[in-house]
């Protein structure tokens, strides 16, 4: 319940603000790739401002996001490592217990003391 509240301070207000956006930038700019003419460009695009400001946020997440997996890797590497040392250690442990407690068991059997089997009296 708190969750859908707070998506919804969170979410209305920043769509709100994003169409804002979108309709005060709606007038269309020309992107060139081409750095040598501008006047005749071999390849331009005429698009809203918004639309190429929103694309490029976009692709600003997305290589970001990018970057800061790559800069982990060396992290997530480490932790798998100790991951697999943690569970050969669990092994050794329970194999150490199990040990443990058969030569408990071992141990109690010797300490008892063994009676000689006696037949019934006879009648």
């Amino acid at each position: 319940m708190v969750r859908k509240v707070v998506t919804a301070v969170i979410v209305v207000p920043l769509a709100v603000v994003i169409v804002a956006f979108a309709l005060a930038n709606r007038q269309a700019v020309t992107v060139s790739f081409d750095p040598f003419s501008s006047a005749a460009p071999a390849y331009a695009v005429s698009l809203p401002l918004f639309i190429l400001i929103f694309v490029l946020v976009i692709l600003g997440v997305i290589i970001g996001g990018i970057a800061a997996w790559l800069r982990q890797a060396s992290w997530r590497r480490s932790a798998r490592r100790l991951d697999a040392d943690v569970r050969v250690l669990h092994q050794e442990v329970e194999a150490l217990r199990r040990r443990a407690a058969e030569d408990e068991a071992r141990r109690e059997a010797a300490a008892r003391p063994s009676f000689p089997a006696v037949a019934p009296p006879v009648p």
